[in-house]
């Protein structure tokens, strides 16, 4: 079976090779650009991928300012655009206006919960996926002290922070995890010179892996780290190409094959609404391995992280949700 065949289902596959006249998708990318190597990248990822794979062909906007949340939201509707989706959760409260006059567009907001009948909200489990590369971190650490560096400072980033630092301490409980956030604004997911700055301060307190949850900013972070001759961890996309032998791992949010679902279940016309929820157990969030990180991670850390990853989703281990109980017991 094609991996078109699997999405769409043949009767689409059927209508698309025959040219039936279906809506084109859209996707509206938040703040710090497409190419932030990060968690915009990897949405249109999976919008160019599917369009590989199915000849189709979609809409997209880049936001450049916050005051162009709701124009760009209604002027992409008003296009035409079926099923839409929205990457962020800073643009939660714009759908939450905006959906109710669009009633038969469909729309998938990333990264938050809105409430609405014609919305589909798609959650990550970053928590999770943390807990597994702070194990890393930990196991491959000489000083005892590992860091991280987020972006803008709210509630979704301390989950990485809290999850990275639990799962670090799971391996070393006497370990010292350093956080830092870039700032509090929407800046401070493109601001690699800060993420240097950041990050050579926490170098200079004995950090040698670096975990950065920072959009564009975290591009500034790994090259501080490779320059300082310390590891770090990258995020959202498989980011270990970038400095290989230098980037320990990525934490992986694959926000390219939810884009790439929503588009092809909105091609068959019937985008289920609700919270669609991806984490360890449906590879929603991961750690990365290949050619680049080979040789740092031994078969004996995959071992310990892979036990550790099916008892999560077997609930013997549980870890702590920033953004549903907003303290963080380990830090």
């Amino acid at each position: 079976m094609t991996l078109l065949q699997k999405f769409l289902g043949a009767s689409a596959a059927l209508a698309l090779s025959a040219g039936a006249a279906l809506a084109e998708p859209g996707l509206i990318i938040d703040l710090g650009g497409k190419f932030d190597k990060s968690f915009n990248e990897s949405a249109y990822n999976g919008a160019q991928q599917w369009v590989k794979d199915t000849g189709g062909e979609y809409m997209e906007t880049e936001l450049s300012s916050e005051a162009q949340r709701e124009q760009t939201m209604r002027r992409m509707a008003e296009r035409g655009a079926n099923p839409i989706v929205v990457l962020g959760f800073a643009n939660a409260s714009t759908l939450e206006k905006v959906a109710p006059d669009y009633p038969d567009t469909k729309f998938a907001i990333v990264d938050m919960v809105v409430d609405q009948p014609n919305v589909q909200s798609i959650v990550f489990t970053e928590h999770t996926g943390s807990y597994l590369v702070g194990m890393i971190a930990a196991m491959a650490s000489k000083t005892g002290t590992v860091s991280f560096v987020g972006g803008m400072d709210v509630p979704l980033i301390r989950k990485f922070a809290c999850g990275y630092a639990q799962g670090a301490k799971a391996v070393n409980p006497d370990i010292k995890v350093i956080e830092n956030m870039t700032g509090t604004t929407p800046a401070a997911w493109n601001d690699p010179v800060k993420g240097a700055e950041l990050t050579k301060a926490q170098i200079s307190q004995g950090s040698d892996v670096v975990f950065a949850a920072a959009g564009g900013t975290g591009v500034g972070v790994l090259q501080a780290a490779a320059d300082e001759g310390v590891m770090s961890i990258g995020v959202d996309s498989n980011q270990n190409y970038m400095h290989p032998g230098s980037v320990l791992t990525s934490m992986v949010k694959r926000v390219d094959n939810a884009v790439y679902t929503v588009f092809n279940t909105g091609a068959e016309g019937d985008l289920p609404t609700g919270v669609v929820t991806m984490g360890l157990d449906n590879d929603g969030v991961g750690y990365a391995v290949d050619d680049n990180n080979k040789d740092l991670i031994t078969e004996e850390m995959k071992t310990k992280v892979e036990e550790a990853k099916a008892k999560i989703i077997s609930g013997e281990i549980e870890v702590h949700d920033y953004t549903t109980d907003d303290s963080c017991p380990v830090m």
